[in-house]
């Protein structure tokens, strides 16, 4: 078994929303938290730089530590890697290129949906209303309930 370390941000806006992205990966579709897989030679932190820019197009400056796992999750995609995911605070002063959606999986009407597609679009979910149900990864699942019982 091999360990994969993926990265993850947690952007709250001024309005107490935190942005969300809803993925179509591998046939599933799935509601989580912008940021993806270290590569090998890069620290954590310029890992979820270089996601962000990559996934939104948005320069983040990356915040407080928010958690790491804490226990054995074998990945939902390939059952040879355990998962480890960090995530933190992230903040950027300028969202406005970033196109967002209002309702889950509003993929442009162009895109094909099949089991060989990937496709990747963003909201912001009020913090009010947010729960575990809404995502798919256990990991983030745990990080939702922290969000809550930490009241950001």
């Amino acid at each position: 078994m091999q360990i994969n370390i993926r990265v993850y941000g947690i952007l709250i806006n001024a309005n107490k929303e935190v942005l969300v992205s809803d993925e179509y990966i591998r046939g599933l579709y799935v509601t989580k938290f912008p940021g993806g897989g270290l590569e090998v030679g890069e620290g954590t932190i310029d890992c979820l730089k270089r996601e962000f820019r990559e996934e939104t197009g948005l320069d983040v400056k990356v915040g407080k530590h928010f958690y790491t796992t804490d226990f054995f999750q074998i990945s939902g995609f390939n059952t040879q890697f355990q998962i480890i995911s960090i995530y933190y605070l992230v903040h950027c002063t300028d969202i406005s290129s970033l196109k967002i959606n209002e309702e889950p999986f509003q993929f442009p009407e162009n895109i094909v949906l099949d089991s060989n597609t990937q496709a990747e679009v963003f909201r912001f979910v009020p913090l009010h209303i947010i729960n575990s149900s809404m995502f798919k990864l256990p990991i983030d699942k745990v990080v939702v309930d922290q969000l809550i019982t930490q009241n950001l």
